[in-house]
């Protein structure tokens, strides 16, 4: 499905990604794990189309997403790309279920199926009884539940989670962790997870180690 060949990419000398192959399939749950520093993040922005390489290809079922630029990389990102950051980034003036709707109000999605998908969402996830709660009021596990239903409100192909529980409790990410395989097996979703829990990666389909910008371990 997502297919990346020969991505470099530099940070004026500093060279972080120095020719990185990966390919993800449909429904598959990657993790990405190495030390600081080893191009992980980088790697994950690329992918998720947040940031672009100085060469590389990049495809999506066919598609050169390299190729896209302006609203049409905007549309794509909003309809095919989920995200989920270590920080939830909620706007704290909305309602939880407002957050999760926004990506869906941006593409144009009719109010009422985003009121039934968040909804649906919201009862995967167990946060149904808490939509009409504002962020400062949600748990740090409950305002992660939030940020997972945003990322998945327009069926994207592909999630992308960056440290997604660098910020809660063991409890808490336990049942983050859980809650993707769940989600993938309901939803039919990718994920690709860069994180240090090697919990997570350990239960990953596919655990891919990264060193001084390489690939080492796939």
């Amino acid at each position: 499905m997502l297919i990346a060949k020969g991505i470099h990419k530099s940070y004026g000398s500093l060279h972080v990604l120095k020719g990185v192959d990966l390919e993800i399939s449909t429904s598959e749950i990657v993790s990405i794990v190495g030390s600081s520093g080893a191009g992980k993040s980088t790697l994950l922005h690329i992918l998720g189309t947040l940031d672009q390489p100085e060469k590389g290809m990049l495809t999506m079922n066919g598609m050169n997403l390299l190729s896209l630029k302006g609203d049409n990389l905007a549309d794509f990102r909003n309809s095919q790309i989920g995200f989920i950051f270590q920080f939830h980034n909620l706007l704290p003036e909305f309602t939880a279920q407002e957050n999760i709707q926004i990506p869906g109000f941006i593409k144009g999605t009719q109010e009422s199926e985003l009121l039934k998908k968040s909804g649906e969402l919201s009862e995967i996830l167990g946060i149904s009884h808490r939509l009409d709660h504002k962020p400062s009021t949600l748990s740090g596990g409950e305002q992660q539940r939030v940020a997972v239903a945003r990322a998945l409100i327009n069926n994207p192909s592909v999630v992308f989670a960056d440290e997604p529980s660098g910020n809660l409790d063991t409890a808490n990410a336990k049942g983050l962790h859980e809650l993707f395989f769940k989600l993938r097996d309901e939803l039919r979703q990718a994920f690709v997870i860069v994180t240090h829990n090697e919990d997570l990666a350990g239960m990953a389909d596919r655990k891919v180690v990264m060193k001084d910008g390489f690939i080492v371990s796939d």
